[in-house]
This record gives structure tokens, C-alpha cells and sequence, in this order.
């Protein structure tokens, strides 16, 4: 009885995995393929707990006159893989509604959709872009965005090695380069990873990419900086996000100053995720009237799947040199230049109910942030005071159509400002 369960086991397994394999191969990134191999190790052990269930059943006595069961029909041979594509679209969008405590400013959005494709040249190089549309309209009197989220050339030094030129997303904390909604709970973006990790973060540069068979992959390279030049000290921008309110988007970026970054991620044990990045790089452009000044921002993060349970924790610090100098022409205005800004989030998500594709999670998350935690001394009465730390407490439920499509409901709640409460609703999907 044994051998024909391990063969059954052994066949569904393969089936499995070639295709997803193949896919993968047309992959942008090698981060993707390690997410399916996790999502293959659940399927397995789903597979493997079937056949001991079958296995029971059928050493169980039959009533007398009875037939057995009708055996279970193998799963036929995968057909013959044939080429890929050249070409391959990609896509995801998000579709919102948030309803805040005061319901007149209750308002829906599509958040965003984006259009990308792939496009294999030869067997060790390919294009990949994303093109990205925020908030449905964009033009000069609406809010919206048109945007080239990524626009880089992948060439395969060996089969774990890569170098890419262009245009990409940073591999810092968790959800910058894994931001599809498909990927993360919760309606909106989690805060840490949007006010101190500016998600969706994206430079223009040269970047290495490492994939090692003891589990760890390696990313390193050189990148555009930011421009504190850019810094508007009148407006709240600042407060909301640093980093965002002076990032360049490779839009006739200042190339002045040029950053440096590296990140490791390991995966060495089935269902773990332990990483790390670190950005530095000056940021003011070499331009007339500004100080010298660095900009640095790194994380730790981790991630468990064990069995149904998700949980996750990163911690994101960011630092600016020199804002002392940087502060005094426009002191007294509402929003100096941060030293330092961080914050922390732990999360948790069951998966309560299964259905072929479709899956129940139910989550939890408590985040802590601060995008002014100390300011330079600019002497008595004019050093700002650091602003108070915000906490944000989000329970929610994901729930997945299939694989590619989610429907999301949470609860917000806020420490500092109760008037920022909120339900959220939300439809995400990706491919």
C-alpha cells in the first residue's frame, strides 16, 4: 500500500511543479519564484495528508456485501511543455472604498491599475516594464498619476545570477517589490511600509541579483538618490512620508549623487523568510545653497507560514546627515527635514477556510510610526519637537476568489487622531 501512495504523492507533486516551474522561468523576479515554491510545499502537504486519508479509509473493513470504492483516477501526464512566449502581459489593479468616522468624507477610489509586460529576447535576456495609473483620471486638474513603475533589462549571468539596468523597484522590507494586492493584507498598505518604506519605491541604476542554493538571495548595485532640495518645509508632505515627498521616480532625476544598497533575504528553511537591506546615499544633488547631507534607510523583516498561520514583522529606521544646516533657512515653518524617522508593525493571519482556490484569512495588525522622531538642535526655541509616535491598530479578513482575485474588509483604529477611524473595503486582483 505503501509504494503506490509515494507514487501518487511523487506524480501530483511533479505535475505541480513543472508547470509552475515553466512559468517562473518567465518570471521577472527570483523573489516570485520563491514564493511559489512556498505556495508548492503547502500543496504538497495537503496532497501527502489526502493520500493518509485515503490510506485509512482503505484499511478499513467494508460492511458485508458491500463493493470498495471506486479507485481514484491518476492524474494524467503533464502534456509536452512547449515553448514560452516571448511576450507575456502582466497586470493588477485596486479598487477602495474607505469610510472614516465622519462618513461625509467617505470616498472610493481606484487606487490604481497597472499594465506590464515581459518580453524575452533570447534566453538570457528580457525586457520588463510596468506602466501605472493612480486614482482613474489623471490630468492637469485631477489628482491622478500616469507613471512608469518599472522599466529595467534582466540578462542571466548563469542560471542564479543576474545583473538589471533601468528602471526597478528597491528590494527593501517586505512589500515594495511583493505589492500586488493579491500579496499583502488588508485594504491599504500597511503605514510603516508607505510613510517610512516609500512603497512603491523605484530608482534608476545598476543592481545585481544572487540566488544561492543554501536559501539566500543577494541584491546589490547602484542607484539615483534622493533630492532634499525638493523639500517643501510649508507643506505637510514631509510629515506624512520623508522619503516620499523627495523621491526622484527617475523623472529627470538629479544625477549629481549617486546611492549605493544591498539587501539578503534567506530562505533556507520551508515557510521562513529572515532579510534585511540597507539605502545611503547624498541627497542633495551638488546644488547651489544646500549643504552637503546623506540619507540612509534600512530594515530588518521577517516572515513564518507554518501550516495556515502568516506572520510577519519588520522594523524600518531612516536617517538625514546634516539637517541642522539644511533647517536653518527655513526655520519656523510647520515641516523641518526629520534626522530620524522609523517605525515598526507585527501581523498575523489565519487561514480559517479553504475551497479548491478559494481561502478565508481573517488578520490582525498593530504598527507603530514616527516620520519625525528627532530634529537637529537649532538652539533654543527654534529645534523642533519631535512629533508623537502614531499607533495603528487594523483587523480585517481577506478573502480569495482564487488565486488572482481578493475581496478585503478592515477595521482602522488610531491612537493619535480618532477622526482617522475607518472601515474599509477593497477588490484587487493581479496576473
Amino acid at each position: 500500500m505503501k509504494r503506490p501512495a509515494l507514487s501518487l504523492a511523487a506524480a501530483l507533486a511533479v505535475s505541480q511543479f513543472v508547470p509552475a516551474l515553466a512559468h517562473a522561468q518567465s518570471t521577472p523576479t527570483l523573489e516570485e519564484l520563491a514564493r511559489k515554491v512556498d505556495q508548492l510545499s503547502a500543496e504538497l502537504a495537503a496532497v501527502k495528508a489526502q493520500l493518509q486519508q485515503q490510506k485509512t479509509a482503505a484499511a478499513t473493513p467494508l460492511p458485508a456485501g458491500s463493493a470498495p470504492a471506486a479507485a481514484t483516477a491518476a492524474a494524467p501526464a503533464p502534456a509536452p511543455a512547449s515553448s514560452e512566449p516571448a511576450t507575456v502581459l502582466t497586470s493588477y489593479g485596486e479598487i477602495n472604498y474607505n469610510r472614516p468616522k465622519h462618513s461625509a468624507d467617505a470616498q472610493a477610489d481606484v487606487r490604481r491599475f497597472v499594465l506590464g509586460y515581459q518580453h524575452r529576447f533570447d534566453d538570457k535576456t528580457q525586457v520588463v516594464t510596468e506602466l501605472e495609473v493612480e486614482h482613474g483620471v489623471a490630468s492637469a486638474s485631477d489628482s491622478g498619476e500616469v507613471e512608469v513603475e518599472q522599466a529595467y533589462i534582466e540578462h542571466q549571468l548563469a542560471p542564479s545570477h543576474a545583473l538589471r539596468a533601468g528602471l526597478f523597484l528597491m528590494p527593501v522590507g517586505l512589500l515594495n517589490e511583493n505589492h500586488e494586492p493579491t500579496a499583502f493584507y488588508g485594504v491599504e498598505r500597511n503605514f510603516v511600509e508607505t510613510a517610512i518604506i516609500p512603497t512603491t519605491w523605484r530608482e534608476g541604476g545598476l543592481q545585481y541579483v544572487g540566488n544561492f542554493d543554501n536559501g539566500l538571495t543577494a541584491q546589490a548595485g547602484l542607484t539615483t538618490s534622493f533630492d532634499l532640495t525638493k523639500w517643501d518645509a510649508a507643506s505637510t508632505e514631509g510629515a506624512e512620508s520623508p522619503l516620499a515627498s523627495v523621491h526622484q521616480e527617475m523623472s529627470l532625476a538629479k544625477g549629481h549623487d549617486i546611492a549605493v544598497f544591498g539587501a539578503a533575504n534567506w530562505r533556507g528553511i520551508p515557510g521562513l523568510l529572515l532579510g534585511g537591506s540597507l539605502f545611503t546615499g547624498n541627497a542633495t544633488q551638488g546644488q547651489p545653497g544646500f549643504a552637503s547631507a546623506r540619507i540612509t534607510l534600512w530594515d530588518l523583516h521577517a516572515r513564518w507560514t507554518p501550516q495556515r498561520w502568516d506572520l510577519s514583522a519588520l522594523y524600518a529606521q531612516g536617517r538625514s546627515s546634516n539637517t541642522a544646516a539644511l533647517n536653518a533657512p527655513p526655520v519656523g515653518n510647520p515641516t523641518l527635514i526629520p534626522e530620524r524617522f522609523d517605525g515598526w508593525y507585527v501581523q498575523s493571519a489565519y487561514t480559517l477556510w479553504t475551497d479548491g482556490d478559494r481561502a478565508l484569512s481573517p488578520f490582525a495588525r498593530l504598527e507603530r510610526f514616527n516620520t519625525g522622531r528627532r530634529y537637529a538642535d537649532l538652539g533654543p526655541g527654534l529645534t523642533p519637537d519631535a512629533l508623537p509616535t502614531e499607533r495603528v491598530v487594523t483587523v480585517g479578513v481577506n478573502y480569495k476568489l482564487n488565486a488572482n482575485v481578493v475581496i478585503k474588509a478592515d477595521l482602522q483604529r488610531f491612537k493619535l487622531v480618532g477622526d482617522n477611524n475607518r472601515f474599509d473595503l477593497g477588490l484587487g486582483w493581479s496576473f
